[in-house]
């Protein structure tokens, strides 16, 4: 699996608060099949990583990986918060590619309130040939009340990243209900961990993509998505859904 939000990096935002949780994090990642993970550090007022400080920390945890023999490849990128999007100039935005891929932005969708601004944002990135993906919308409450809000962003050109552990229930029923919603409208694009430290959303998708009960959706979800935006290949087209998925994600 590969994994495309994550706060691994020690030190910089509310993730890892040290090199040994760095450490913690990928070991779990990679006891629970994951190959890949992406170094997405808040880029926001309150912590704003400078896309030199993320290049310069993906590179030291990945040395310090190879040499305690984990195999997790870490690449980089961020978490960037809509109101910084435009104070970043072109070179910091392409440096701060999801995944090392400058024609992706992990973009911070808020915990409260709707963004008015987001739609014309991200019709403008697109014209530039960026693609925002939208990190864990399910878990702002206008969302929850009216997960079709979520499809003329996606209409717009974005991707939507959903949250492993709201997909499998273990941030509420809330957000596994908004969650399981924009799966079955086909607004979901990534499943990511979003993982913090190691007793704050733990690293992993394993048990979201158990929840699905469908692993051609699942791995869409976890591996085959991802691995094209890693890749800077197009993005593969969705499996048809079981017709027990959609049973499944409708009985709420």
């Amino acid at each position: 699996m590969i994994d495309l939000h994550s706060h691994i990096l020690p030190g910089v935002d509310d993730g890892a608060r040290s090199l040994q949780e760095s450490v913690e994090i990928a070991i779990a990642a990679v006891r629970d099949g994951t190959t890949v993970m992406a170094a997405t550090p808040h880029v926001r007022d309150d912590f704003p990583t400078a896309a030199a400080t993320m290049e310069r920390l993906v590179l030291e945890l990945s040395e310090i990986l190879r040499e305690k023999g984990i195999e997790l490849q870490i690449l980089g990128g961020a978490e960037i918060a809509i109101s910084r999007l435009k104070a970043l100039d072109a070179d910091e935005l392409r440096r701060l590619g999801l995944g090392g891929n400058p024609r992706y932005l992990l973009v911070e969708f808020p915990y409260l309130g709707w963004p008015l601004s987001l739609e014309t944002e991200i019709w403008n990135f697109k014209q530039r040939g960026i693609t925002p993906v939208l990190a864990h919308p399910e878990r702002n409450p206008q969302v929850q009340e009216a997960s079709a809000r979520i499809a003329p962003l996606v209409a717009a050109g974005a991707l939507v990243q959903l949250t492993a552990a709201s997909v499998d229930g273990r941030l509420g029923r809330r957000n596994r209900k908004t969650a399981q919603a924009l799966i079955a409208a086909g607004h979901a694009h990534l499943i990511a961990s979003d993982a913090h430290w190691p007793g704050l959303r733990r690293a992993g998708t394993s048990t979201a993509a158990a929840a699905l009960r469908d692993p051609e959706l699942a791995r869409w979800l976890t591996y085959d998505v991802p691995a094209a935006i890693v890749q800077d290949l197009p993005i593969p087209e969705r499996p048809r859904p079981r017709e027990h998925t959609f049973r499944r994600l409708f009985r709420f």
